[in-house]
């Protein structure tokens, strides 16, 4: 550390001093300190501390608007702005988040016209955010969600997407352009790497429409075929065509798996119920190939978890995971959710 580096520790030391923090939230809140004293301190082009001061602007406006509702489930609801209310899409988009919305649902989307209103007037404001983003050529958000607290207006499309896809626990894709099937695949891109928390994606169409099922044909004929895709990734989705379907398929991803978390080097996934002995030994066997060391083993909350109170309730089982295998991980939680 130079001489530099240790004036301008000290000086934000001083500056987070008084905060509540945990030690290792002010250890973050410090790192990100220095990151910007770094930055600043390299003759940074002007527009490149823009895009750092508005995309922190924005990250924290949104984390601001969502953190009240972080115990409730969302689905992000993501679908063409050119939708018309009279097409049959738009009307099974509107019925779909009305019955999520039902369930307990909140539902996400990207707060503008077609789909997006779809997916706000069927759940209703109290059931709805916006993550809108401000295009020259666009209104405002739709009349659904404009001036709810529960909306926030984004510049750039990369905090958007992120808290478009970091809030939810599911995903619903309707029919869409560019920014859709760009939405889509950075979605599975995601799920594939283990970048995004693991969550059901349901592609959805009217019957006979064959939207997804034309775009399922191309992956399979030129993506999958030529090898860039494995063959188990096209477990990351579902192609339905009824509002009965999708309810069904995001339901059913919870009806006994809750969430995942890492502590150490091994994953934990927690659990609405601990499978028996037998099946347990069985999912070890089964899903050896995803094991780096150990077995599938059942185990009480961790230390960290402990001390984060992180849903202590639950049943968990614990593993060490190859960090890569995560088409056999949703098999494996498919197979949890059948126990």
């Amino acid at each position: 550390m130079t001489p530099d580096d240790a004036t301008a520790r000290r000086a934000v030391d001083e500056l987070v001093a008084d905060l509540q923090l945990s030690r290792q939230q002010r250890d973050l809140v410090v790192s990100m300190f220095e990151t910007l004293v770094g930055l600043a301190g390299v003759d940074s082009d002007l527009l490149d501390l823009k895009i750092v001061d508005t995309a922190l602007k924005e990250m924290t406006e949104a984390f601001e608007v969502f953190r009240p509702w972080r115990a409730v489930r969302k689905v992000t609801m993501f679908g063409s702005a050119r939708t018309a209310p009279d097409d049959p899409i738009y009307v099974l988009a509107r019925e779909l988040a009305h019955r999520l919305a039902e369930e307990g649902w909140m539902i996400v989307t990207g707060a503008g016209p077609g789909i997006m209103a779809a997916g706000t007037e069927g759940a209703g404001r109290d059931h709805a955010f916006g993550v809108n983003i401000r295009l020259p050529h666009e209104q405002g958000a739709n009349a659904f969600i404009a001036q709810d607290p529960k909306l926030v207006e984004m510049r750039y499309f990369f905090t958007r997407k992120l808290m478009l896809i970091k809030e939810s626990h599911a995903y619903v894709v309707l029919p869409g352009g560019f920014g859709t099937l760009d939405e889509c695949f950075e979605l599975l891109t995601l799920l594939q790497t283990g970048k995004a928390e693991p969550a059901p994606v349901v592609l959805v169409e009217t019957p006979g429409g064959g939207f997804w099922h034309s775009w399922l044909r191309f992956v399979e004929d030129e993506v999958v075929a030529r090898g860039y895709v494995s063959s188990p990734d096209l477990c990351f989705f579902r192609i339905v065509t009824s509002v009965e379907e999708a309810v069904r398929e995001i339901s059913h991803y919870y009806a006994n798996y809750h969430s995942a978390r890492w502590v150490g080097d091994l994953l934990v996934l927690r659990l609405q119920r601990l499978p028996s002995p037998e099946a347990l030994e069985k999912l070890s066997e089964d899903f050896a190939d995803i094991v780096t060391s150990g077995t599938i083993r059942a185990t009480k909350p961790l230390p960290p978890e402990r001390t984060a109170k992180d849903h202590l309730e639950l049943a968990r089982v614990a593993f060490r995971f190859d960090k890569f295998s995560y088409a056999r991980l949703r098999e494996m939680i498919d197979r949890l959710n059948e126990s």
